[in-house]
């Protein structure tokens, strides 16, 4: 999620989502990419070249590890990103600052 889809949230008049609730589903995004990234680089390191065209395919598994890993980076960001923002919410909430 982004700013904007909190800032969105919050005008609807909705409580913005807890920090935990946040956390749990970005780790199970993270937990997917996760898996995803063991089954490419076993592909990569347990596969048998044997020629050109298995060459190919070799180097397309390990371009996908590479998107994988900057994808899990990103939802890392996001992650902690949504958290700070439903972090400083409460904080207002609590010190009674309206925007």
């Amino acid at each position: 999620m982004t700013t904007n889809a909190s800032a969105r949230e919050r005008d609807a008049g909705s409580d913005s989502p807890s920090v935990d609730e946040i956390g749990e589903s970005y780790d199970d995004f993270l937990a997917t990419l996760d898996v995803l990234e063991q089954e490419a680089l076993r592909k990569v390191e347990s596969g048998r070249v044997y020629d050109q065209a298995s060459e190919r395919v070799r180097i397309k598994w390990i371009r996908i590890v590479k998107d994988i890993v900057a994808e899990k980076r990103k939802v890392t960001v996001d992650r902690d990103l949504e958290e700070l923002g439903a972090e400083v919410d409460r904080l207002k909430e609590k010190q009674g600052v309206v925007e």
